[in-house]
């Protein structure tokens, strides 16, 4: 079904879309900026976020915010400033952060007593709220949640990847005791897998965070891990069981039903704006986006085809058949833009990888057909108008489920057990993941970083797709004890 060989290099070049295959790097950034995703901003390290970009965010965070409200959590609104010394209150996680801090020192021509930093996370100030809300057990567990942006300044900056201010929820917890605040991390890794899997139509693997990779502040970091069609690692989203580290920071404690005086167990987990790199970065080819369709801004785009005297006819029986689908639940445009060529409107809607075009013309709506050309295809089909409408709804789940199954394969094609450390070099500088023992110790993972630029993913959960195997080994670097009992995923990252 897919487009290859000459053909696709020649119409790739007609898009101006660099082929992944020459510069990924340049193909991807040229999509953000062609697709209408986002632009530069004249804030160094940030982006605008354009409409099409804007509503896809849209579509995302409306999915996440029904299932979060469906789970009994409720949101809230914090200030971007925090104070400086909520930060140095906690020690791992001023260190984590202290780099990438954004500081307001003044107010208009007042110099602050105390400096307020911009929020990178929101841990600190909720800890502080918290403290004054909590008096009893019977107050948890608190299950809380925020839209938003936070700050981290960026050296290096890629749009939706790595940017000075993201988009974002922030998912803050308090429970009572550590198996519920355990089960609370896991419920929410959870949902980010269906998420990604059901939803984006993207493969991820869920596993816990060496001591190395966690959260500043966390006693557990568990993630969600998807390669990209590089063989890069894009970290998709986190869920931290943070211990008592914050409660005790801020004083967040309660009277149990033994009437002790006890610290909260905390969590917090989040999803930001990165996860539309991921869409892009999976599911793209030469020509641009392959939104997936249950996501999509636009589903299905018609386009009327006509001459001038006959155009705005044809605009409006495309309007008519824009009703049909929008009655089957289906988001959809009619591109009536007049003095455009329509293979202009071909390419630019392919570009935008809307899931299905469908072509109405003259002819077509004296036959009762209609022409339907998916964006995962080559071909064409000619179906009766009736047919194209009613079958809408399949023929957007079989898009979604070829995308899975695309971007399944491909991760299990570039997955690779390795037990010598050549071989993980070879594998790693190919672009795969590379499944290996490791022994855990910090100093070998860092080598192991400086010798390829991998960096270990995560340790996969027993329950996690391709990589739920029990084994014992010696690390691939050192040759110590495996300490995890199974391989850890390793691979160079975003």
């Amino acid at each position: 079904m897919t487009q290859t060989g000459g053909k696709q290099d020649k119409k790739a070049q007609q898009y101006g879309v660099t082929p992944q295959s020459v510069d990924f790097n340049d193909w991807y950034n040229e999509v953000v900026k062609k697709a209408d995703l986002a632009d530069n901003s004249p804030v160094a390290g940030a982006m605008v976020m354009k409409p099409y970009g804007s509503a896809l965010w849209e579509n995302i965070q409306r999915w996440l915010d029904d299932r979060f409200k469906a789970t009994g959590h409720e949101s809230l609104v914090f200030p971007t400033l925090i104070p400086m010394g909520f930060i140095m209150k906690e020690a791992d996680h001023v260190e984590g952060f202290a780099p990438e801090l954004f500081t307001v020192n003044k107010i208009g021509t007042e110099e602050l007593a105390e400096p307020y930093v911009m929020r990178p996370t929101s841990e600190t100030i909720i800890g502080h709220m918290w403290s004054g809300w909590l008096n009893s057990y019977r107050d948890l567990p608190f299950l809380h949640y925020q839209w938003g942006s936070v700050f981290r300044a960026e050296l290096r900056t890629k749009a939706f990847l790595r940017t000075s201010e993201f988009y974002w929820h922030e998912g803050h917890t308090a429970h009572a005791d550590e198996p519920e605040a355990r089960a609370e991390v896991r419920q929410m890794l959870d949902i980010y897998h269906e998420f990604c899997r059901d939803v984006l139509a993207l493969p991820v693997v869920r596993g816990e965070k060496t001591a190395s990779e966690r959260f500043a502040g966390a006693v557990s970091t568990f993630s969600i891990e998807g390669m990209m069609r590089d063989g890069k690692a894009l970290q998709s989203g986190t869920s931290h069981y943070l211990g008592q580290n914050f409660s005790r920071a801020f004083d967040v404690k309660f009277q149990t039903r033994e009437q002790k005086e006890e610290f909260a167990h905390t969590t917090s987990w989040a999803i930001s704006s990165r996860i539309i790199g991921a869409i892009i970065m999976t599911h793209g080819d030469d020509f641009g986006l392959i939104m997936p369709p249950r996501i999509a801004p636009v589903q299905v785009v018609v386009i009327p085809v006509g001459r001038k005297d006959n155009f705005d006819e044809m605009v409006q029986e495309g309007e008519k058949l824009a009703a049909e689908l929008r009655a089957q639940g289906v988001r959809v445009k009619v591109d009536k833009r007049d003095g455009v060529t329509n293979g202009f409107k071909y390419n630019d809607w392919e570009l935008k990888g809307v899931p299905v075009r469908i072509e109405l013309g003259p002819r077509d709506l004296e036959q009762g057909v209609v022409v339907v050309k998916n964006r995962n295809s080559t071909e064409k089909e000619t179906l009766p108008r009736a047919e194209a409408v009613g079958g809408m709804t399949a023929r957007l789940d079989g898009i979604h489920d070829w995308l899975l199954s695309r971007a399944t394969e491909f991760m299990r094609e570039h997955t690779v057990p390795v037990d010598d450390y050549a071989t993980f070099q070879a594998k790693i500088e190919e672009g795969n993941w590379v499944l290996a023992h490791h022994c855990a110790d910090a100093a070998c993972e860092k080598a192991i970083k400086d010798d390829t630029k991998a960096t270990t993913r995560n340790v996969p959960l027993d329950d996690a797709e391709f990589f739920s195997e029990a084994s014992q080994g010696a690390c691939v670097r050192c040759g110590k004890p495996s300490a995890y009992g199974k391989r850890v995923i390793f691979g160079r990252q975003y």
